[in-house]
């Protein structure tokens, strides 16, 4: 018989009988419940522990989907003007076009043409 497998062969022999030895100590365990109501009992009360039993699954359904009616009519946007009326204009070489703020007439402006480019003008 080989001597390796006679060391292994006790270590296994050992474990199993530590294994076993565990197993056979172990107890149950001992669960003590008091219920009380601020005076004592004559004594402990043993037995086993109250039952518990958790509310019923609920679950509430969806709201209902809410349709909002119709406005009473639809109503095209505001007109929208190029120039207020008496407003200032910027005369460029071929372009002319409303000024976004007033300026002194005379001065300095521009207009964008159809490519993007600016074109220099006077205003009036």
């Amino acid at each position: 018989m080989n001597p390796c497998f006679s060391v292994n062969l006790r270590r296994m022999l050992l474990l199993g009988v530590v294994a076993a030895s565990a197993i056979g100590l172990a107890a149950p365990a001992q669960a003590r419940v008091f219920i009380g109501l601020g005076f004592g009992f004559p004594g402990p009360y043993w037995g086993p522990p109250p039952v518990y039993y958790p509310p019923p699954v609920y679950y509430a359904p969806p709201p209902p989907p809410v349709y909002y009616p119709p406005p009473q009519a639809y109503y095209p946007p505001p007109a929208y003007s190029q120039a207020a009326p008496g407003g200032q204009m910027c005369y460029a070489q071929t372009a002319s076009c409303p000024m976004e703020r007033p300026t002194a007439p005379g001065s300095s402006c521009y207009c964008t043409d159809s490519a993007g480019q600016r074109v220099w003008g006077r205003a009036n």
